[in-house]
């Protein structure tokens, strides 16, 4: 059973503070890195393509092409 907080497991940012245009913008995310323990993810400004922030997002499937194994 789903927990209430479960909705947010995974939150995307769409709007974050520029530090080049010094206010909030739409941002992009650009993958950087696949690692083992997820995906390292950069945000863009939409607007300048200056960097504003990054995450390692965790995988959802570690077996994307061959599903869990689980039976």
């Amino acid at each position: 059973m789903a927990g209430p907080n479960d909705a947010f497991d995974r939150l995307e940012a769409t709007l974050l503070l520029c530090p080049r245009c010094g206010v909030a913008r739409p941002v992009r995310k650009r993958l950087l890195l696949v690692l083992p323990t997820g995906d390292k993810v950069e945000y863009l400004c939409a607007e300048c393509g200056s960097t504003c922030g990054e995450t390692v997002e965790p995988p959802t499937d570690p077996f994307p092409l061959t599903g869990s194994g689980r039976r």
